[in-house]
């Protein structure tokens, strides 16, 4: 068991959580950084490289039938321990919030209520034995509703609720509850999902908030304000709800809400013949090589990027060791899919056997 300090991130492939990650790692934490995006978190991985910290990542949808107990055991068999839950993974879906469908509004709730509530229910052993601390990521809209964000401030909402209890409820334990109100933020957040983002001149830098979060690691404070004048503006808006609604309404720009319509494409001419798809790409050796093993790659999340990034010539490497890098806790199937994109490699050339799980790198993918 190490005897750093260990926080779980979700949410880190972007935006605030991975700022946060970056900042904690540097400052010698070890983090245990979940996301949905393998090649996100490899990217982060390789950032943070030589810090006096360690980071494991782990790519995998909090959706996930058992994702919150699969996290929670990875985390523990990595490191021996949890000391920080961040609970700041989030998502929303651009609409009117009648009109969403029942997987949408689901998925929101799930993905900010939810799983936040399961992660923290499945960490609660190793949180007081450590002590620890809970931190809830949730918005301005919890407290001035904006339309246009579907299920989103409503959730928010929820998020802010549930910390309070929380935090009264776990408080004989010893472990701290922290609420975030990260204020806007200028991340791909919003832009991903078809709204506009915040105005820049309003907007804080992921890392600015990160950096204020970290901080309450060491003072554990109950509430986190992101960028704390614009808090002061959202309880002013919060009293006085009508003019507000309708300041909103006629200018939803401010917060981010003004929803981009997506550029037209003028039809073309009848007289101009429509082309047909060009002929697929010629795979490459390498390519060709994973190709019978692309479709459980991407099942599980084991991305082409990742294995081209193992590919140094003259280095060697470790089937667990690969295993582990790229899935954190491995389990059979993890690991039975390293077996054979590793065997695969060999067989094409690029690595050498140099025992049963050992490799030398023998030449580098194409590009």
């Amino acid at each position: 068991m190490t005897t750093g300090r260990v926080a779980i991130i979700t949410g880190a492939s972007s935006g605030i959580g991975r700022a946060l990650a970056e900042r904690a790692v540097r400052a010698g934490w070890y983090v245990f950084a979940v996301g949905r995006r393998a090649e996100r978190l490899e990217e982060l991985a390789r950032v943070v490289e030589g810090a006096t910290g360690r980071i494991a990542i782990f790519a995998f949808d909090l959706r996930e039938r058992g994702a919150a107990s699969r996290i929670v055991r990875s985390a523990l068999e990595v490191f021996g321990r949890i000391d920080v839950l961040v609970n700041n993974a989030g998502g929303v879906a651009v609409g009117p919030i009648a009109e969403q469908s029942d997987r949408s509004l689901y998925e929101q709730m799930e993905t900010h209520v939810i799983v936040p509530l399961a992660l923290t229910r499945e960490a609660l052993p190793a949180l007081r034995a450590s002590k620890g601390h809970i931190f809830f990521v949730g918005s301005g809209v919890a407290r001035i509703p904006v339309g246009t964000l579907g299920a989103y401030p409503p959730a928010k909402a929820a998020v802010r609720n549930m910390a309070r209890i929380v935090r009264n409820e776990l408080r004989g334990d010893g472990i701290a509850v922290t609420y975030i109100d990260p204020g806007a933020v200028a991340t791909e957040f919003m832009t991903r999902t078809g709204f506009a983002g915040p105005p820049p001149g309003l907007a804080a830098t992921p890392y600015d908030v990160a950096a204020r979060i970290f901080k309450a690691f060491r003072t554990r404070r109950t509430v986190v304000n992101g960028v704390p004048w614009q808090t002061f503006f959202v309880s002013i808006g919060e009293a006085l709800p009508a003019l507000t609604d309708f300041i909103l309404s006629k200018a939803p720009q401010i917060v981010g809400g003004e929803v981009l319509s997506p550029p037209s494409t003028p039809p073309l001419p009848a007289e101009v013949p429509v082309l047909p798809p060009p002929p697929p790409r010629a795979l490459s050796a390498f390519e060709a090589a994973l190709e019978p093993h692309a479709a459980r790659m991407k099942k599980l999340n084991l991305s082409f990027t990742f294995v081209r990034g193992i590919l140094v010539p003259g280095t060697e490497i470790e089937l667990g060791e690969v295993a582990m890098r790229w899935a954190g806790m491995p389990n059979k199937n993890e690991r039975a899919l390293t077996n054979d994109v590793l065997d695969a490699l060999a067989g094409g050339g690029y690595l050498a056997h140099v025992s049963s799980e050992r490799y030398r790198v023998e030449r580098a993918a194409e590009d």
